[in-house]
């Protein structure tokens, strides 16, 4: 559990950085060699396509993804825990492996949670793998791309629908590598939490436009490996530029109260703590994963679903 100067803290500033929260033994390693697995098929696959020369399987993970990349292949989506916001298809890729369901329901990380939101917790839809290349390689037509370029000023509140914004939502910025200034670790305003919700405007990547945040007052947060930053919903935070030689890995992971909105309702949540009702926790990933398989395939049926509140009306958003 936080203490309760942790809780203090997060209350006061609406952001909380952990260092050392999570086991990297029992969360963070499995996660790696489920990616390494998963990077294998794929990489077999574009292979068998004729859309990657070769596998590269001499190469180290990330090198293998710079050239994945380097072919213009999406591997953001391929290797994204969650469906996109746009069009989905019968085949659109998602990563819901059984390490990744572990991540999601480590009791670490849920002991912290309760901490915050209380013992009945709802693993919210609205999550995230970013593998981010350096900058370095990022081409311009994925410049406002969030999982592979640089993450921009928003509110976690402000990229749901308009049901969720009394939901007492936490979000968990998790660190799978060491994040660092250098490499685009995230900034937050402190404080910021206390504003209300701010415009958001979507050309290009969703987000608030810079004249409405103080940008004298961010501070990045790094992080070690197995580090967590929790933060408010209404806490307006972005990504540093990766001006490294390497990738910069994170999960965001956010939970909510049981049978308060999620902000995203065409995706599936999951009961992944209850003191009251045990047995409605959901401890199967293979339950888990089906749930975003059936998700895709209503999807698939669909031209389109509503995912923001946003119409760019505001001059801001010129």
């Amino acid at each position: 559990m936080l203490s309760p100067q942790q809780i203090d803290d997060f209350n006061e500033n609406g952001y909380l950085a952990v260092d050392g929260l999570l086991d990297y033994d029992l969360d963070i390693a499995p996660v790696i060699a489920e990616y390494q697995q998963l990077l294998d098929k794929l990489c077999a696959q574009w292979v068998a396509d004729g859309r990657l020369p070769e596998a590269y399987s001499h190469l180290p993970f990330e090198r293998r993804l710079v050239e994945v990349y380097k072919a213009g292949l999406d591997y953001a989506q391929a290797i994204d825990i969650a469906l996109p916001n746009a069009k989905v298809y019968a085949d659109t890729p998602i990563n819901v492996g059984p390490a990744v369901f572990d991540l999601l329901r480590s009791p670490r990380m849920l002991s912290a949670v309760e901490s915050l939101i209380g013992g009945e917790i709802y693993s919210n839809p609205i999550q995230h793998v970013r593998i981010k290349a350096p900058k370095k390689y990022v081409e311009e037509q994925d410049k406002y791309n969030s999982l592979l370029d640089k993450t921009l000023w928003h509110q976690d509140v402000g990229v749901g629908l308009e049901e969720a914004d009394d939901t007492q939502l936490v979000t968990t910025w998790v660190a799978v590598t060491e994040a660092t200034v250098e490499n685009g670790c995230l900034q937050v305003v402190p404080k910021s939490h206390r504003e209300g919700l701010a415009l958001h405007c979507t050309p290009g990547q969703l987000s608030i436009p810079e004249q409405l945040i103080e940008l004298e007052e961010a501070i990045p947060v790094p992080l070690k490996p197995g580090g967590v930053l929790f933060f408010h919903p209404l806490c307006k935070h972005a990504s540093l530029e990766n001006h490294s030689d390497d990738f910069r890995w994170s999960f965001d992971l956010r939970y909510n109260p049981i049978g308060q909105p999620t902000g995203r309702p065409h995706f599936p949540g999951f009961v992944a703590q209850s003191r009251l009702n045990p047995d409605s926790v959901l401890d199967d990933w293979r339950e888990w994963a089906q749930l975003w398989l059936d998700a895709r395939d209503r999807l698939a049926e669909l031209d389109a679903v509503k995912v923001n509140r946003w119409d760019d009306d505001d001059p801001m958003c010129a």
